[in-house]
């Protein structure tokens, strides 16, 4: 079965991932977000919104608990700095800290050892023994 495409108008896009983000991420982490754009990355910003948001998030054959799991096994996987983001938002998406802990072994298998400890590392300094609902800066 297919997914729903994504809306069809960028304007229309650029609403329905502001909804998913600020469903994931938290109020306060996206007004913050938008509140420290400037003319440099506006532009970066919206386009991220847009599309990775937008057309991404918003389809259907994923929800976001699944996402999000697969959003930080790639983070961890590239080693990236948005990881940490994204496991704060785990709290938002139902991600249980057990269910990043199996995805850090994914990791270790299929990207490298060093790679999963590092993210296993910022997995536990972030969700510890508390998994709290919030807002994805902390």
């Amino acid at each position: 079965m297919p997914d729903d495409p994504p809306p069809a108008s960028a304007d229309d896009r650029y609403a329905a991932g502001m909804a998913v983000r600020r469903r994931v991420l938290g109020d306060a982490h996206v007004d913050r977000s938008t509140a420290a754009a400037t003319d440099l990355d506006r532009d970066f910003q919206r386009w991220i919104t847009e599309v990775v948001w937008g057309s991404v998030w918003t389809r259907d054959t994923f929800d976001d608990r699944t996402r999000s799991l697969v959003t930080i096994a790639i983070l961890a996987a590239l080693g990236r700095e948005e990881l940490d983001l994204h496991l704060r938002a785990s709290r938002n998406t139902g991600v249980k800290p057990e269910e990043v802990a199996e995805v850090m072994l994914h990791v270790g298998a299929y990207a490298g050892v060093p790679a999963a400890n590092h993210a296993l590392s910022r997995a536990k300094a972030i969700l510890g023994d508390a998994h709290q609902e919030g807002d994805a800066d902390g």
